[in-house]
């Protein structure tokens, strides 16, 4: 496959790179994980907005650039080229803007669209509940419909960013007696809403990447439903189509680690080659990261003319969280002991990036719905073949 791009596609590239040339931090910003480190983030997607590269494939009316997938795929390989800072409003742009964009009322996308594009409103995502993880049809906490509003009870756990979020977007059981998948709502719930709740959950890394949402008699207007009362699956299946696809996981998010992974390689080639088996895994981690890139521009391609992806989304999420996961330990293989180092031992200078993309990888084949339900999904809905 024979990658060829206009003169349009040219140009735009030569802009993105100039301007990220330009505007990139010299010094890498805190992680989002403190309210330091959100903030900054916060400032520098909003620097995106203002030169229109926050959300280039968005209609120019809701913040965005009128671009397509192509331009965006375009995009994200300038922007990790770059090694630009980390999308710490990923999961209101990527998975719940696209979500408004199929499903959203005008209204809803005229208000909420802009505002998440400048990164004004930054999102989290409430799904998983204590005994609703990777299988969400068992979601319990409530959503009590009484007049123009709904009164909100339950708990949401493991909600990425919402320790300092304004925002969350999540399912509630919105149909008394309903029953696993029928009967739930989609709803967008602000965060300092009265009655809400947040204790912080901390990650591998020992940051507060996590946390816990209560909801106690929570009042949420009608209008923040996103689509029809009772029939918030549908639109939550297309939210995680687009998790486990290609927008929250572009391909350059995994080429340029598999670069660098090659560059570690040569570095400390001596030691890396008494195991013949690390020089065949940077071989295929680059390999796999060149795939998975064709294969989107393939997918990419396909959604231009028209097609939709569906299940096979699930393919891509395991394909990008395995390789996340290889490339990550062979990294760690190559390093030894010095890989277990912290960012603050004087020792690990720049190494301590492979114990942090490590710890983060572990959590890859989890998120956005298990592996093993991803390949369960595939068996059936890709492949046909029978439920035991």
């Amino acid at each position: 496959m024979k990658l060829q791009f206009s003169p349009e596609q040219n140009a735009f590239r030569l802009e993105v790179r100039q301007w990220l040339a330009a505007n990139v931090p010299k010094q890498k910003l805190p992680t989002y994980d403190t309210k330091e480190g959100f903030e900054l983030h916060r400032q520098w997607e909003h620097k995106l907005f203002e030169a229109g590269f926050s959300m280039v494939m968005w209609p120019k009316e809701y913040g965005g650039r009128g671009c397509d997938l192509i331009d965006w795929l375009i995009f994200e390989e300038e922007y990790y080229g770059a090694g630009a800072p980390g999308r710490v409003n990923q999961n209101g742009q990527l998975l719940l803007g696209s979500t408004l964009l199929d499903f959203g009322t005008p209204e809803q996308k005229a208000h909420f669209l802009p505002r998440m594009a400048s990164s004004e409103d930054m999102w989290a995502q409430a799904w998983s509940e204590p005994n609703a993880g990777s299988d969400m049809a068992n979601i319990s906490s409530k959503a009590t419909l009484d007049g123009e509003h709904y009164i909100i009870n339950g708990q949401k756990t493991w909600s990425t960013r919402a320790i300092y979020a304004d925002w969350a977007f999540g399912l509630f059981r919105s149909q008394p007696g309903s029953e696993r998948h029928h009967g739930l709502s989609f709803l967008l719930v602000p965060l300092n809403t009265e009655g809400v709740t947040i204790r912080p959950i901390k990650a591998l890394d020992g940051e507060e990447a996590f946390a816990e949402i209560f909801f106690d008699d929570v009042k949420v207007p009608i209008t923040n439903r996103i689509g029809d009362d009772g029939k918030g699956w549908h639109v939550a299946m297309a939210t995680a189509g687009f998790e486990r696809g290609l927008l929250l996981r572009s391909p350059a998010r995994f080429q340029q680690p598999a670069r660098r992974l090659i560059q570690l390689y040569r570095d400390n080639k001596a030691a890396a080659d008494r195991d013949p088996a690390i020089a065949v895994a940077v071989s295929k981690c680059w390999s796999d990261a060149e795939a998975y890139a064709l294969s989107a521009y393939n997918t990419v391609g396909r959604v231009n003319n028209g097609e939709k992806i569906g299940a096979e989304s699930s393919l891509n999420k395991i394909f990008w969280s395995e390789l996340d996961l290889l490339i990550c330990q062979t990294a760690m293989d190559i390093l030894g002991a010095t890989g277990e180092l912290l960012g603050s031992a004087p020792l690990a200078k720049e190494h301590a990036y492979w114990l942090d993309a490590f710890l983060f990888a572990q959590a890859g084949p989890i998120y956005a719905g298990t592996n093993e339900i991803q390949r369960n999904i595939v068996a059936e809905r890709v492949l046909g073949l029978p439920k035991k």
